[in-house]
């Protein structure tokens, strides 16, 4: 049916989500073969296509945490809108290196040249795709089409009435439209808008506000939360320490550009695949501290996103759609994450039996005919089923190769150390045996129990967003505890990035801090400090005098500014190594404020287990497709979102679109944010 009135929609937010919705737009409107016109514009002060996150400009140290094969802006499903233009980015990537496009910057070439399906694009890279497919789609505009773009920030969005003889109030089209205010003074006019507003600045939360104040007090550095390439890394000095707090995703941009970035070099040595790290001499002394004392686990060398050797068995699709036909709102704790677990082990002890067939007791064969008996779902009355495979492992497996699946988050877990040398050795050695399995690949049963909690999140996510999940297990068990475990094991960096670090740690440029540290302010001394309660204050001679670990290679003698107050540290700067925080009530959006202030829009509130309503991180949304509560608990309707804002309606908003994949399975969570945005782009145009 075709379209033959006129449309005026604003799409808030041109990153890669703000610009597959009007990649959908534009396919849909091409294919309903309308008569009226379309207009839209685009608002962000960002520039168009990278959006914030993925500027083209920005230090080619900073890595995407998925390989070339993974990404798209476009979608490759063929019940959709056939794109109009654009490629996956592994297309584009091969296409450049045939027929380089004339605008690519030398950098740019020099990457692409380098870059294979397998490897890890520089983000920068990332933001050049976006910026071209979005370039590419301007070219192709269908008839009736104008696309206006806005380099601002929009304040505020609100109902404005459709006067009489307006368009807005053509048959069909919504009885009232938006006024969007942008920064520069512009008011532009809506028949909607769509919200992608992607990632935001937060506020900081109350000891965040107390660090900062007693760093403009007392002459320190603090840097808050914040995009990495966000921050002027020169401020941090060199040759002084310096704390960072989170060794995630975002402790390896700030290593990469207090290292790399000043000039050091990494070695690979000849004989091992160890490497040697050659300072440049004007590096920090870089303290890392995080909950669990170490570092994310590195992704494994595989060939696809997911490991082929792993099958899930238990936890899949069909599985979790059972719950929805017949009614029922799964606890993830109770009935979604008791299927996981069994994959995981499944997925273990299986790989052990095939690469390791010495550390089976019993004929591997037999082993696994009594594993598969005891993960049956219906082989014993609830609750009972890890008792059974517990007690097959007992006769079957070696005790120095049983699975701690939920200790393998917690590596330090249950290990005090007598001082700070011992625990850097103790880190040191995690770093490279997990380096080591990451290149054993589907050989290793520890990365492929891994990848079976890495499969089973695509399962999770369509389970969550389809049916929904109990409150009380989506407060306490997804979020709770499962979001931070199964992070840190399968939402890792790549492997060079561990060998990186130990390294570094063998050259004394790195150093930590042990498990559960806690932070404060020593004002007397002006000098922020961490302590954990796991390391002692034993006699440290690379601490005490420089020397060792902390004195560097060649004579840098990083170690030498490190003050130590019994088992802890201090430093004059400190840094945190963390996303500004995804939170609604929290984000310091002027357009957001607004909204929730007016009651436009609503955080979604779940009851605990204790029947105590908890706020959550994103908006009270209703499907499909997605549009906000307003306080009054009624719909806001012209008004949709897409992205992280749908942080409690969806599950893992944050990672791009996948592209799909040559072989493996195809999960349906890959592409939901494509479709998504096409379902806001279908109800726009009245499709």
């Amino acid at each position: 049916m075709g379209i033959s009135r006129s449309i005026r929609t604003a799409v808030i937010g041109a990153g890669p989500r703000g610009t597959s919705v009007l990649e959908r737009l534009l396919a849909n409107w091409a294919a309903a073969g309308p008569a009226g016109t379309l207009h839209v514009d685009v608002i962000d002060p960002y520039p168009a296509g990278p959006g914030h996150v993925w500027q083209p400009g920005q230090s080619r140290l900073y890595l995407m945490n998925t390989q070339s094969f993974y990404p798209t802006v476009v979608p490759e499903d063929r019940e959709l809108a056939a794109p109009l233009a654009g490629h996956t980015f592994d297309q584009w990537r091969e296409l450049q290196q045939r027929d380089p496009n004339p605008a690519l910057t030398d950098a740019e070439r020099a990457e692409i040249a380098g870059l294979g399906p397998t490897d890890f694009p520089s983000r920068a890279l990332y933001g050049r795709y976006l910026r071209a497919t979005l370039e590419e789609l301007l070219t192709r505009l269908p008839p009736g089409v104008t696309v206006d773009f806005h380099p601002a920030t929009a304040t505020s969005v609100r109902h404005a009435a459709a006067a009489d003889g307006d368009l807005a109030a053509d048959r069909g089209a919504p009885p009232v439209r938006f006024d969007v205010v942008l920064d520069d003074g512009t008011v532009l006019t809506a028949d909607s808008v769509v919200l992608a507003l992607g990632h935001l600045e937060a506020r900081l939360n109350a000891e965040q506000r107390e660090l900062r104040t007693a760093a403009e007090e007392l002459g320190l550095l603090y840097v808050p939360p914040a995009a990495p390439a966000d921050v002027d890394w020169s401020r941090v000095p060199g040759g002084e320490p310096v704390l960072v707090r989170g060794m995630g995703l975002n402790f390896f941009d700030v290593m990469g550009q207090l290292t790399e970035g000043r000039g050091g070099r990494f070695v690979a040595a000849a004989d091992t695949a160890e490497l040697t790290y050659l300072p440049s001499g004007r590096e920090p002394l870089i303290i890392a501290a995080s909950r669990r004392g170490t570092p994310y686990r590195a992704k494994a060398t595989l060939t696809g996103y997911y490991p082929g050797a792993v099958q899930l068995r238990y936890c899949t699709e069909e599985a979790a759609a059972k719950f929805a036909r017949s009614g029922i709102r799964p606890s993830f704790d109770f009935d979604l994450w008791p299927l996981l677990h069994r994959d995981a082990i499944w997925a273990y002890y299986s790989t052990l039996a095939r690469s390791q067939p010495g550390a089976v007791l019993t004929d591997p064969a037999e082993f696994l005919r009594a594993l598969d008996e005891s993960l049956r779902p219906h082989a014993h009355s609830a609750g009972k089923w890890e008792d059974a495979t517990e007690s097959v492992v007992a006769v079957h497996v070696r005790a120095a190769h049983r699975l701690d699946l939920l200790g393998l988050a917690a590596p330090l877990a249950g290990r005090s150390f007598g001082s700070r040398a011992e625990l850097d050795a103790a880190v040191v050695d995690y770093l490279l045996d997990d380096a080591r399995r990451s290149a054993l690949g589907e050989d290793d049963p520890v990365k492929m129990a891994i990848g079976a909690l890495h499969h089973g999140r695509a399962v999770l996510k369509t389970a969550v967003a389809d049916s929904g999940i109990t409150d009380e297990s989506w407060v306490a068990g997804l979020r709770g505890w499962f979001e931070s475990f199964v992070e840190g094991l399968a939402s890792g960096p790549p492997a060079l990035r561990s060998a990186q670090l130990a390294a570094l740690a063998r050259a004394g440029v790195v150093r930590f801090v042990g498990p559960d540290p806690k932070f404060g302010v020593d004002r007397k001394a002006r000098a922020f400090t961490a302590a954990s309660p796991w390391v002692g204050g034993g006699t440290d001679a690379s601490v005490d005098d420089g020397a060792g670990l902390a004195g560097g290679v060649g004579g840098s003698g990083l170690g030498s500014g490190v003050a130590v107050a019994g088992s802890g540290v201090s430093a004059a700067a400190m840094i945190e190594a963390l996303a500004p925080a995804n939170r609604v009530a929290v984000n310091a959006s002027p357009l957001l404020e607004q909204l929730l202030a007016e009651g436009l829009v609503r955080p979604r509130l779940m009851m605990s287990v204790e029947g105590t309503p908890v706020e959550t991180s994103g908006l009270d949304v209703v499907p499909h497709p997605y549009r906000p509560l307003g306080a009054s608990g009624s719909v806001t309707e012209g008004l949709y979102v897409l992205g992280l804002q749908l942080s409690a309606a969806q599950w893992g908003t944050a990672i791009a679109a996948e592209a799909r994949p040559s072989s493996g399975p195809v999960y349906r969570s890959g592409q939901r944010t494509l479709r998504d945005a096409d379902e806001i782009a279908r109800t726009i145009l009245a499709l």
